[in-house]
């Protein structure tokens, strides 16, 4: 075990791993080692938006560096291993790999923030599962078209609208032959079409 892990703990799909707040004593950096993590805000009235996905090798929890407040809650969204880290035993090829990771992080907001600036939903949910086609949560099916294993919930956080709405738009998605959508899956279709609809403003 490198110096720097502390230890590394598992989490069942949908465990919270991390709440809002202000950093405790006892909190540490988080690396994925396997798994997914979904780090989302959540309002007043229970509305959650996705702020990004943590994929195995990258970090959460960044806060600590800091000692700034929490604003977000992490989830297991598969069955999750993760590292906890101490930034103060962190090697320096170790730094230069988290100095990318908060980059990374930091270029993945603003794509958020321009899709739902200046995207149709449509655009974003074909965004949002070409990027999740990337992600542990993607799977194989035997006709090697690509799939994820995502909720109209799941999918309506990340895109930043509600339920409702996006069952409409996957829908309109799954007539046009973009995707075929299933019980807690969806199947793209069309790649190169949804890769042409995530490229398109409003």
């Amino acid at each position: 075990m490198q110096n720097s892990i502390i230890d590394t703990i598992g989490f069942h799909a949908g465990e919270i791993i991390l709440y809002p707040g202000k950093p405790g004593p006892k909190d540490k950096l988080y690396r994925v080692r396997e798994g997914l993590v979904r780090l989302q805000s959540v309002d007043e009235e229970g509305n959650a938006l996705t702020l990004r996905f943590a994929r195995p090798g990258e970090y959460f929890g960044e806060e600590v560096l800091s000692g700034d407040e929490r604003s977000y809650f992490a989830e297991a969204v598969t069955r999750t291993r993760i590292d906890i880290v101490s930034p103060e035993e962190l090697t320096p090829e170790e730094t230069v790999k988290l100095a990318r990771h908060l980059v990374n992080a930091l270029t993945q907001t603003y794509r958020t923030i321009q899709r739902l600036s200046g995207q149709r939903l449509k655009n974003r949910i074909a965004a949002t599962l070409l990027e999740l086609s990337n992600t542990p949560i993607a799977f194989r099916e035997s006709s090697g078209r690509v799939g994820v294993r995502a909720t109209h919930d799941e999918i309506a956080s990340a895109v930043g609208s509600v339920r409702e709405t996006v069952t409409k738009v996957i829908g309109e998605l799954s007539r046009e032959g973009y995707i075929k959508s299933g019980y807690g899956k969806l199947v793209l279709e069309n790649i190169r079409g949804l890769e042409d609809l995530a490229q398109q403003a409003a």
